[in-house]
């Protein structure tokens, strides 16, 4: 993920409307909900709503299927998991960092060893 595409996603989420939708797209999980469903759960209009959807699907944190008349959205949990990812790229590691939480590591575990050192010639 790069930086453009993260900065569009996070502001797409600027909005308490488009936040409160993505989080119940993701408690549907793969079935996902047709836009009425959508705007009855949440007491949207739906042209407000429309804007919204366009606006995470835009994003790419939404993705969209047409089923007959309808339109099914879900939210792209991979998508969600690669702005983590790339929040996370580098936590914890600057030399004599303390990332705990509690006790608990807040960190991924390291896919690649990130060294902080230098070689002097």
């Amino acid at each position: 993920m790069d930086k453009l595409t993260a900065t569009t996603m996070f502001e797409s989420l600027a909005s308490g409307v488009r936040l409160d939708i993505v989080r119940l797209l993701v408690g549907h999980g793969r079935e996902g909900l047709v836009a009425g469903e959508i705007a009855r759960e949440l007491e949207l209009p739906r042209t407000n709503l429309s804007f919204h959807l366009k606006t995470l699907t835009r994003a790419g944190l939404v993705t969209v299927t047409q089923e007959g008349r309808y339109q099914r959205y879900r939210a792209d949990l991979a998508a969600m998991q690669d702005l983590v990812a790339y929040l996370t790229a580098h936590c914890c590691a600057a030399e004599g960092s303390d990332c705990d939480l509690a006790g608990e590591s807040v960190c991924p575990e390291p896919t690649a060893t990130v060294s902080t050192t230098r070689s002097v010639s």
